[in-house]
């Protein structure tokens, strides 16, 4: 998903994203979830490690671009329950087999979201929206940068989303996302 309007799904159509290109190492299909379900709540760390080079590979010009990798931040009350972010795992393990500089605290989020598995397209938009800053002390370091924010998994796109409004909000010049899997959209199948 990039530039005008060809190129971009309906929903990105319809809700332009804040973000400008996304790439995605995997379709969120049966397969993807037998790896990715167990990453995510099952303690399987590893799994990072095995996934950096799929996402380096589909986000490889996003990558190259890329001034800082910026994980998704989960609130503190989830990361406590699950001990650790999936997502700022991919980022240290992209960045070290890249080289690619990453920055696993710039955005914090300042609330704690219901999941957003159940919901809507325009459900998650409201849920998330206003959900992240930039960390205070990351600003002065990331403004003006090229952000590559990374995630396990987009649905919708409303958490990279609200990520991206975020960054650009506190002077980021450009904001991508890699994800390691894309849930396919149901209307173009």
């Amino acid at each position: 998903m990039q530039g005008g309007a060809i190129g971009r799904c309906a929903d990105c159509r319809e809700h332009p994203p804040a973000w400008t290109a996304a790439r995605a190492a995997l379709r969120y299909d049966d397969q993807a979830r037998r790896i990715l379900l167990p990453f995510k709540y099952g303690d399987r760390v590893e799994t990072a490690r095995a996934l950096a080079p799929h996402m380096a590979r589909a986000g490889a010009a996003l990558l190259s671009a890329a001034d800082w990798l910026v994980p998704v931040p989960l609130h503190r009350r989830r990361l406590l329950s699950r001990r650790y972010n999936q997502s700022a795992l991919l980022a240290q393990a992209l960045s070290r087999l890249t080289g690619r500089p990453s920055v696993l605290d710039g955005l914090r989020r300042t609330r704690a979201t219901v999941s957003l598995g159940h919901l809507t397209g325009a459900q998650r938009r409201t849920e998330v929206a206003g959900a992240f800053i930039v960390r205070p002390s990351r600003r002065v370091q990331l403004a003006d940068a090229r952000v590559l924010l990374i995630d396990d998994v987009m649905t919708s796109g409303a958490t990279a989303d609200a990520c991206a409004r975020a960054l650009l909000a506190a002077g980021v010049a450009r904001v991508d996302v890699l994800v390691a899997a894309r849930v396919a959209d149901a209307r173009l199948e």
